[in-house]
């Protein structure tokens, strides 16, 4: 019989830490089960309710339930105290993972597990949370988009996040290049509440270059992940940490995105689970767009502004403060090889028009420098004049 107990656990067999964990031991050596994976433990639990129910089923009540042969074996011997190597491990890597500061494991029937996401149709039955474990559970929107978003789709990123994030929902992404990054970005500028859900173990920090990121998002809001710990990236692990950006999130909302995207993946997614989908419309001459442009032509609501967002939301998050009034966008420092506030400048102009005033606002330069750079950069050809604002050169662009 599976230990239900921690007494029923002989210490001579099991490290201390195992003694400690209490519920979570069935739940993490079922997860750890080879062949295992969410929607199958879903089913088991459907059908045995609990997962020291499914480790004391026998063989064929278990093959009914939809399990093949061999996993049915390995949860007999798991359930009768005859763990394999490898999965004793894996346990005693997540227990040891969970032993450290503000590093957490949550499972589909525990209290603080993410009442939204349980309702999607697939939920990951253990999530391990570093940081802040209540957070996950808090009323937030998803952002997403591309890797190699464009400086309006960066800015975008950055402004939107901010501005839901000062009116009290938490923003949620992936952590990736590009739109993930600027929209954890934007959320803790305004010392909002941020959530990053990762495609590999919680443990790995993916891409590297994202090193500072994840330490801040640990610091300030929560990293998620149901994958165990020390899981690397694998190219079918990004589609289903999607379903759970959606699944945690009250809406979506794509900034930038190409037509064959993880973003357009995590829009289908956020649909099938019923939540709501907005698109950010861009020019018909960025490819990057074109991905919000299909989204809306098939539905999903065109948003300008993000107290849109926020008007939409209100009812089910009835703590927001919805406000008309938006700030600036936060500046961006990527530049072009020229002089030095010639670059500035040049980073801060995209393909919608930017004003001079604001120019001089993000870039805290005098007025004077700001107007001899674009005027530098017009004759180059580099910039143009546009609705009173200035634009990125299509020729350049």
């Amino acid at each position: 019989m599976y230990p239900t107990t921690p007494q029923d656990s002989p210490a001579t067999t099991r490290p201390d830490h195992h003694n400690q964990a209490g519920n979570l031991l069935p739940w993490l050596t079922l997860a750890h089960i080879p062949g295992m994976h969410s929607r199958l433990f879903n089913r088991l639990l459907e059908t045995f309710h609990d997962p020291v129910s499914v480790l004391a089923a026998e063989p064929g009540q278990l093959v009914r339930a939809g399990v093949n042969d061999d996993t049915a074996r390995c949860i007999r011997n798991a359930g009768q105290g005859r763990m394999g190597d490898d999965v004793k491990k894996a346990v005693d890597n997540a227990l040891s993972w969970k032993e450290q500061g503000r590093q957490h494991i949550i499972t589909l029937h525990d209290p603080q597990y993410p009442g939204l996401l349980a309702t999607i149709p697939d939920p990951p039955p253990v999530l391990y949370v570093k940081g802040d474990p209540t957070l996950p559970g808090k009323a937030m929107i998803a952002m997403v988009g591309s890797r190699r978003p464009t400086v309006d789709g960066r800015r975008n990123a950055r402004h939107f996040a901010g501005e839901i994030a000062a009116h009290g929902l938490g923003i949620c992404s992936g952590l990736a290049l590009g739109i993930d990054v600027e929209s954890h970005r934007g959320t803790l500028a305004e010392n909002g509440k941020t959530v990053a859900v990762l495609g590999t173990g919680i443990d790995e920090i993916y891409p590297a270059g994202n090193r500072e990121m994840f330490a801040r998002v640990a610091e300030q809001g929560a990293l998620v992940s149901e994958f165990n710990p020390g899981t690397l990236p694998r190219p079918e692990n990004f589609p289903r940490r999607n379903r759970i950006i959606s699944g945690l999130s009250l809406g979506v909302l794509v900034v930038e995105a190409g037509l064959k995207s993880g973003s357009m993946i995590t829009a289908k997614l956020a649909l099938e689970q019923g939540r709501e989908v907005f698109a950010i419309p861009g020019s018909i001459h960025n490819p990057m767009a074109r991905g919000c442009h299909r989204l809306i032509a098939e539905g999903a609501k065109l948003v300008e502004q993000a107290r849109e967002i926020l008007e939409e939301c209100a009812a089910p998050y009835q703590g927001a403060s919805v406000s008309t009034t938006c700030k600036h966008d936060h500046a961006d420092t990527s530049g072009h090889s020229l002089d030095a506030v010639q670059q500035q400048i040049l980073a801060l102009i995209g393909r919608d028009p930017v004003f001079t005033d604001v120019l001089v606002s993000e870039s805290a330069l005098p007025v004077t420098q700001v107007s001899a750079a674009l005027a530098e950069l017009e004759m180059l050809g580099l910039v143009r004049r546009e609705g009173g604002g200035f634009v990125i050169s299509n020729d350049w662009a």
